[in-house]
């Protein structure tokens, strides 16, 4: 069995307390049509952007807290480094049949470098892709704050060796594929269809039909395009898998994150 690594980016108890909050207002902005009708700001376009905005602020704040808690200069070295590499590796895939190259490496680095590194690289990872892309809009919050958990639940996966480790990283990069598409859809649904269409939003229905309104229109428009990041994301873990892991632990070994400084007095 491989022996573990300390996480690249420790988690304090305030942090956690953080993120926790963090995760709350998130599921909030994604499932603001079943809390708030458009219109109620004074325009069908507020909710989504307000929310926004406060993913963009509740996102910096758990970086900023997450950094008082403690990044050494390795862990900055290898997070922008990682970074740079999924945000090459997006444009490869993103736009063709739903194939997202950006996830495999997120769900990798944040397995072996802890949930508090796959945070951040989540939301570092998606913010250089789209400057690069062009992809800076409304929605770009919402998919840093996905991409966030994405990585951050990855390094809360229980133990395992082995090709059954490979084989855990795989379904839960497949399902994150599926989880990803879902929430990202809830920012615009209101906004996508006819509200006559029978799986259009309709202000006013009680929570079960809004969510069958919901399940029918996620279904009917993008599962193809999920199957297609999951897919992806299941393939890739389990061809590439292997090799990444052992070539993230092997650097984790070598940069020995966060370990203790010792001063020796000099004679």
């Amino acid at each position: 069995m491989t022996s573990p690594v300390a996480s690249a980016i420790r988690l304090t108890p305030r942090v956690g307390v953080v993120v926790a909050l963090a995760a709350l207002l998130g599921l909030v902005a994604f499932f603001w049509p079943f809390v708030v009708a458009p219109g109620t700001f004074g325009s069908n376009y507020a909710p989504p952007l307000i929310f926004g905005v406060l993913l963009v602020l509740v996102l910096c704040v758990v970086l900023s807290e997450i950094a008082e808690g403690g990044i050494d200069s390795k862990a900055l070295a290898m997070l922008g480094v990682l970074s740079a590499v999924n945000a090459a590796l997006r444009p490869l895939g993103a736009g063709t049949a739903g194939i997202e190259t950006v996830f495999f490496v997120l769900v990798l680095a944040g397995r072996v470098y802890g949930p508090g590194f796959g945070f951040v690289l989540g939301c570092t990872s998606l913010f250089a892709s789209a400057l690069i892309t062009g992809g800076v809009g409304p929605w770009m919050p919402y998919q840093m704050f996905g991409c966030a958990f994405v990585g951050m639940l990855a390094g809360f996966l229980p133990r395992a060796k082995g090709r059954w480790e490979v084989l855990m990283l795989a379904g839960y990069g497949s399902l994150s594929g599926y989880l990803f598409g879902f929430l990202l859809n809830l920012s615009f649904w209101p906004f996508s269809l006819d509200p006559n269409s029978s799986i259009a939003y309709l202000p006013g229905l009680p929570f079960t039909e809004q969510w069958h309104r919901y399940v029918a229109f996620d279904l009917a428009t993008s599962l193809g395009w999920d199957t297609g990041r999951a897919v992806t994301n299941f393939v890739c873990v389990l061809v590439a898998g292997p090799a990444v892991l052992t070539t993230f632990r092997r650097a984790a070994r070598r940069a020995r994150f966060r370990a203790p400084v010792r001063f020796a007095e000099r004679r």
